[in-house]
């Protein structure tokens, strides 16, 4: 036989995602434990009255046994309801008093009825036996099982509201802690849970205010912590401006060389990490606001790729006017591009789609982590897992999702499927892009149609390709 398990067939079937939440596994669990408590002291009174009402059928029966057998042994007629050996005598109680001659009770049917027997031994091998109707008893236990079970279901459903109410009340309090946690991850560290139970030292606190007030207290000091190292980033950028603009004049005077050029390619690097650094600092602060204006966004991306310097290619898909921050939008996409040449691989397309911009290379796509958890500071956003290149301060695309933030535009980061990195830049709808902003675009064209046509002429003359209009 073959090691190999069998595969299991078919698809497992998962429950939704709403049973998984703990107001759902709240009410079942009272459901249950309400349903087996009903059940326990409905079989408990039930057993005890049934018991009762026996005990007291078969009192009766015997008491009416010892006057049969009086008035049999006197020769006097026995009543109606005593008979020597009736054909529908339980077995059981005729082998006990035929055979053993002891006298016994049971409950059994009679003609169809429920009756409780007794049985005595009499001569000749015979069983004089009595029997009693027990109907009504009959009747009053099965009325008094409705009635428990009716109790029992009003209870499990009160109890059932009850425990939900309260219940609810906590679930509350969770998911508005769990909302204030999602704000402060995605950057709202103002947002706090305040809970009054956590405010007030001397009143009681249950978990929920506990937690509430663990948030509230991380929060916080993880604000402080935030704004205390964009303080020590800012003036560090700050107070390294005034010696790298020495350093940078001191190195202009050096004699022409190539340890001179490695010097000044070097302090250029420094004074760009420190504007880079200032620049992050600012936006951290969020003290920064877009200059908004109407600009055609085809005009304008052609505008921030030519002054990258670079080799990309401009594709106009669907031209469109947009109110935006035409110096911060530059940013972004010269961010972007910058990015695609250090660590992918041409060609590099800078596509146009309406108020969709994509720029794509054909390198080895962007890193897991990036994916995953966005751009991190001073850290690589080269291809594959670890490899690939290692220049630069990683802060490029920290920068232009920043900006595109202030912006109030999207960034989303993949990879294409036959390779390369995939950057989707999507402008908010703003008053340029039609209705109202109509007459402030067709100013925008006014002032932009000659200088934009010489900078179409120009781009074709340097790239040596036509661009669509």
């Amino acid at each position: 036989m073959s090691g190999r398990r069998p595969r299991l067939r078919g698809r497992v079937r998962r429950l939704p995602a709403w049973t998984a939440t703990l107001y759902w596994k709240a009410a079942v669990f009272i459901t249950a434990m309400c349903c087996l408590l009903a059940v326990m002291v409905g079989v408990l009174v039930h057993v005890l009255v049934d018991r009762q009402t026996q005990d007291r059928a078969r009192g009766a029966a015997l008491a009416e046994l010892d006057r049969t057998v009086a008035a049999y042994v006197a020769g006097q007629p026995l009543g109606r309801n005593a008979a020597v050996d009736p054909p529908d005598l339980p077995a059981p109680l005729r082998e006990m008093a035929v055979q053993r001659q002891e006298r016994g009770t049971q409950l059994a049917d009679h003609r169809g009825r429920p009756a409780m027997w007794a049985v005595t031994p009499v001569t000749g091998g015979k069983a004089l036996a009595v029997h009693l109707d027990y109907s009504e008893q009959a009747a009053a236990l099965r009325g008094l099982d409705r009635a428990i079970t009716g109790s029992a279901g009003a209870a499990v459903v009160v109890t059932l509201v009850a425990g939900l109410v309260s219940v609810s009340r906590i679930t509350r309090r969770l998911h508005h802690t769990a909302q204030v946690a999602r704000r402060i991850s995605t950057g709202d560290l103002d947002a706090r849970v305040n809970d009054p139970r956590a405010e007030c030292p001397g009143r009681a606190q249950d978990e929920a205010a506990a937690v509430a007030a663990a948030l509230d207290a991380m929060a916080a000091s993880l604000q402080a912590r935030l704004h205390s190292e964009q303080r020590f980033t800012a003036d560090v950028a700050h107070e390294l401006r005034t010696p790298l603009a020495g350093l940078h004049a001191a190195a202009g005077l050096l004699p022409p060389g190539r340890p001179t050029d490695m010097v000044r390619d070097r302090v250029g690097a420094l004074v760009r990490l420190t504007e880079d650094l200032l620049e992050i600092s600012r936006l951290d602060a969020q003290v920064e606001r877009a200059d908004l204006d109407v600009h055609r966004l085809g005009l304008l991306a052609e505008r921030a790729v030519r002054a990258t310097g670079t080799a990309t290619e401009v594709r106009v898909v669907r031209d469109a006017r947009v109110e935006t921050d035409r110096r911060r939008l530059e940013r972004v996409l010269g961010n972007l591009v910058a990015n695609a040449h250090k660590h992918g691989r041409p060609p590099v397309v800078v596509t146009v789609d309406g108020r969709l911009i994509t720029v794509r290379d054909h390198g080895d796509g962007y890193p897991a982590y990036l994916l995953q958890q966005g751009p991190q500071r001073f850290r690589s956003q080269s291809g594959g897992a670890e490899g690939g290149s290692r220049t630069g301060h990683g802060l490029g695309l920290t920068i232009a999702t920043g900006q595109a933030h202030v912006l109030g535009a999207t960034i989303r980061f993949t990879n294409a499927p036959d390779g390369g990195a995939v950057t989707e830049l999507r402008l908010p709808p703003g008053a340029g892009t039609g209705g109202q902003g109509a007459d402030a675009a067709v100013a925008c064209d006014r002032r932009e149609g000659l200088e934009g046509l010489k900078e179409r002429e120009e781009l074709e003359e340097l790239e040596g390709r036509s661009l669509r209009p």
